[in-house]
């Protein structure tokens, strides 16, 4: 940093993403040509070659973008760049260019009044006997004057305008104003500005400069250097967003949150809040969304008024933010709020609403009232507001914000939490609640929280311009994650493989292999539970049985006893770090004995349909030479069947129906048919209608009797149940190359099965990979739940229960122990939950928890117990206590 940007850094006593930017624009300014008619696709190439995210300047001229976060201070960085290349390479003509109206009284106020808490050139020298002439675009076709002496003087003039004004103005094709000849200048003021050979162009909050009939009117002017600044370096299309091609700095919210410049965004709701409660009435959530929002308020004011007290600080007010619909959902609010019903009333002199619908002296109010909103006397704690506040309204007392509108709900828009980020005392007080921004949405929680945490997510996301890499095809891979404890020891065996010296890894070597004999004895020794272990015999037991496998090992030992004083000295360790990492599992052999039990239920049957009637016997003969027809009377001496036989001969020729078994239900259903039959028919028209429809009278009845169709899987044989099992290890696959995701990131559902997670602090694995979102978010509540001492995703080989037949192992999703009870749970989809396979699977579950209910608290153990857990029923907000209440199952449907 050469002296100059040294003395700015210093005198404006610039932030570490400020100095950074001021970096890159001494070495820019210093690799640019600076002059009006450079080659643009050379000064691109000298640019590229050092910010190799910038790949083109987007415009006619040389133009760089610095993406900085809301809230670091682009304002002032706008000042150390002016200052700088005034001090520096002598430009002394800019043009600032603003995206509405708000932002560019702003940047007036702050580059023009010394007396303002934000001026950007406090601490300059030069600019305090000879400030920079201020020209903005209300007033530059009436200081001619002004101009020509900042033109004929060293003296630096910066121009102010509002890209908004110019893109109205250029409507239907006209010239905008400033294009157009002054009765006051000889020539237009745009052609002024052209004229200058040193104008360098400043664009604040450069998203909104894209594609506007504005953007070819700054081509025109042809400065020497456009320096963007923005927080978003992308502008959002129907087609998705398109990224900015010249960005050479970028400081994202992400890296902000983390070095504290900003508040820390979080989001709020109730416990256990169930959003379908509220669905027919929309305004109740609305009321207890702010009840709640006001009641985190009221908390911030109380830390910010002891804050103030214990630090000397001054006072900070603080207010909620209330996003509406629209003006009609805007104006119900108020009435809310300002009810008597309302916090007694507290709040009806302390509201204010802002849209756009507003006019004359009731806006003009409100604007001075919001304008003012930090100022201690101002009354105003709650602003609702219907899409009016967005870049420009730069406050630092906002602590909460109320979004009721969809969009702002949903998302977490940077434009959205962006008024609340700024930090009151500019930095972080270690008081989490003055230096938190709470945003309250019970019924979308779920999106804003998954939203934050997808790695794309602004909150998230340090870079939005990556340098570009082609994608290539990643080949799979298998990865086995064990247990923490055996994890650790393969961690020692792969430090001791390292050891150089031979005489040292072998000593190390003993150590590590003398852990796994540790562990692999633990499962196999005959104690009552984990907590035996413990006990001084059950250790002498262990090392003892450790001594005879290594006696009776085939293979020679000449180290016997210096490994067994190796077993001694690290047994200790070893049981209680699998003590702590091991939940209680019993070793049990569920399997089903004999055969399913299934038949028919006796029922009667329905004969209302079944109506039929005879068909003639007779035969026709016709001749064929004369045509003539006879008929010969029907009737038979043929003996057949009984009717009933020749029905229920048609019923048994259905697979799923056994003679043996169901003969007395087939003859009664056949003969409530004959029965029937004969209520309308004689005995020889009964016996032409079974015979000529035997077939439909068959499929008829088979069809009822399936409405009555059991089965019973077969039973379970008592099993015997050993104390404890070892937490066996998780084979997966993933796409090699392909990073560990945090557990709280959000992953495409799509892509949730082939991802890795990790992050847990309560699992008994390190990793762990989920088949649904479900899942995923199941964990998330293990995670964050207190009442959860450890959770397990038990591997394939954790549980022999067997169902269908012992065709099938059945693989619950999840382990839980809390301080009373061991939970084994499936989540399943709800449509799902009463299928004959998810009842079956249950069923053997819950055999196997009682079995090993009975022998764990037999001794000393806890209880084990089954949920079964509908998946529109797992939220992230849910405790896992509510499940254990709502979805504990006791017995099969």
């Amino acid at each position: 940093m050469n002296y100059n940007a040294n003395f700015i850094k210093n005198r404006l006593s610039l932030r570490q993403p400020q100095t950074e930017s001021l970096e890159i624009l001494t070495r820019i300014a210093d690799e640019l040509s600076l002059s009006k008619n450079a080659d643009v696709t050379v000064e691109l190439e000298k640019i590229k070659a050092i910010y190799p995210t910038l790949k083109d300047f987007e415009r006619e001229f040389p133009s760089v973008c610095f993406s900085l976060a809301t809230g670091v201070g682009k304002t002032r960085l706008m000042g150390a760049f002016l200052i700088y290349l005034y001090k520096e390479k002598g430009i002394k003509n800019f043009f600032i260019l603003a995206p509405n109206l708000t932002v560019y009284t702003k940047l007036i106020e702050d580059f023009s009044n010394p007396h303002s808490p934000k001026y950007v050139f406090k601490g300059i020298s030069d600019f305090v006997s000879s400030p920079p002439v201020i020209i903005t675009g209300d007033d530059y076709h009436g200081r001619f004057s002004v101009i020509e002496r900042a033109r004929d003087t060293s003296d630096v003039c910066i121009n102010f305008f509002n890209i908004s004004k110019i893109n109205s103005e250029s409507r239907g094709g006209k010239d905008p104003l400033i294009k157009r000849m002054s009765e006051y200048i000889g020539q237009s003021y745009f052609d002024y500005l052209i004229s200058l050979d040193d104008l360098v162009l400043m664009m604040d909050e450069s998203h909104h400069y894209r594609a506007d009939r504005g953007m070819a009117v700054l081509n025109e002017l042809k400065p020497i250097l456009g320096l963007e600044l923005t927080a978003t370096p992308q502008v959002e299309k129907s087609g998705g967003a398109i990224k900015f091609k010249n960005v050479v700095y970028e400081y994202s919210l992400a890296k902000a949150i983390a070095d504290g410049f900003v508040k820390e965004p979080a989001v709020a709701t109730r416990k256990d809040f169930d959003p379908t409660r509220f669905s027919k009435n929309p305004l109740e959530l609305d009321q207890l969304k702010l009840e709640d929002g006001i009641r985190i308020h009221e908390k911030t004011k109380v830390e910010l008024d002891i804050y103030s007290k214990d630090s000397g600080a001054f006072k900070v007010k603080p207010f909620v933010l209330v996003v509406a619909k629209d003006t009609e959902h805007a104006a119900q609010l108020k009435d809310i709020i300002s009810s008597p019903n309302f916090f007694n009333g507290y709040y009806a002199d302390k509201v204010m609403d802002i849209h756009s619908n507003q006019q004359g002296s009731e806006k003009e109010e409100n604007i001075q009232k919001l304008l003012s909103v930090e100022d201690i006397t101002n009354p105003v704690e709650i602003v609702i507001h219907v899409n009016m506040l967005k870049e420009g309204w730069d406050v630092t007392n906002l602590y909460t914000i109320i979004p009721l509108r969809t969009a702002a709900s949903t998302t977490l828009r940077e434009q959205t939490i962006g008024r609340g980020l700024r930090l009151p005392y500019g930095k972080l007080t270690g008081n989490s609640m003055v230096d938190k921004l709470t945003i309250v949405a019970h019924d979308k929680f779920e999106e804003i929280v998954k939203a934050a945490n997808d790695p794309n997510s602004l909150i998230r996301k340090e870079n939005i311009i990556n340098i570009d890499d082609e994608d290539y095809l990643k080949p799979i891979e298998s990865i086995t994650i064990a247990s923490y404890v055996q994890q650790a020891i393969q961690e020692k065996r792969e430090v001791a493989t390292a050891i150089q010296d031979e005489k040292e890894r072998a000593k190390e070597m003993i150590k590590v292999d003398v852990q796994e004999k540790i562990v692999d004895v633990l499962t196999v020794t005959e104690v009552k539970s984990v907590a035996e272990l413990s006990k001084p015999e059950v250790k002498a037991a262990i090392i003892k049985e450790i001594r005879q496998k290594a006696e009776n090992s085939l293979q020679v030992n000449l180290f016997i006893d210096h490994e067994i004083e190796e077993v001694e000295k690290a047994f200790d360790e070893i049981v209680s770090k699998w003590q702590e990492n091991i939940i209680e599992i019993p070793k049990i052999t569920m399997v089903q004995s004999g055969s399913p039990k299934y038949g028919y239920k006796e029922f009667d049957l329905d004969v209302s349909s079944l109506n039929y009637q005879p068909v003639s016997e007779d035969i026709i003969t016709q001749d064929l030479r004369t045509n003539k027809r006879e008929t010969i009377s029907g009737g038979s001496d043929y003996v057949y069947d009984k009717p009933e036989n020749i029905i229920v001969n048609e019923l048994i020729d259905h697979p799923q129906v056994d003679y043996d078994k169901d003969k007395e239900l087939l003859y009664k259903l056949a003969n409530q048919l004959i029965s029937h039959f004969k209520s309308y028919l004689s005995e020889e028209h009964v016996m032409n209608v079974v015979r000529y429809n035997k077939k439909q009278i068959g499929l008829a009845i088979y069809t009822q009797m399936k409405e009555y169709f059991f089965l019973e899987p077969a039973e379970y044989e008592p099993p015997k149940v050993f104390p404890f099992d070892r937490i066996y290890p998780h084979n997966y696959t993933k796409f090699s190359g392909d990073k560990l995701y945090m557990y709280t990131e959000t992953v495409s559902p799509r892509e949730i099965p082939s991802k890795v997670f990790t992050g847990f602090m309560k699992s008994c694995h390190s990793e762990y990979k989920f088949d649904s979102g479900t899942e995923k978010d199941f964990a998330i509540v293990l995670e964050n739940d207190s009442d959860v001492i450890k959770w397990l995703r038990p591997s394939k080989e954790q549980f022999r229960i067997y169902w269908d037949r012992n065709s099938k192992r059945y693989e619950p999703d999840f382990v839980v122990e809390t301080k009373d009870a061991i939970y084994m749970v499936e989540t399943k989809q709800k449509s799902e939950i009463d299928s004959e396979d998810v009842q079956a699977k249950a069923k053997a579950a819950l055999l196997y928890c009682k079995n090993a209910s009975e022998f764990t608290t037999a001794n000393g153990g806890k209880p084990w117990k089954y949920l079964l857990i509908p998946h529109d029923a797992v939220k992230t907000n849910m405790s896992f206590s509510k499940f254990t209440i709502e979805n504990c199952l006791t017995m099969v449907k």
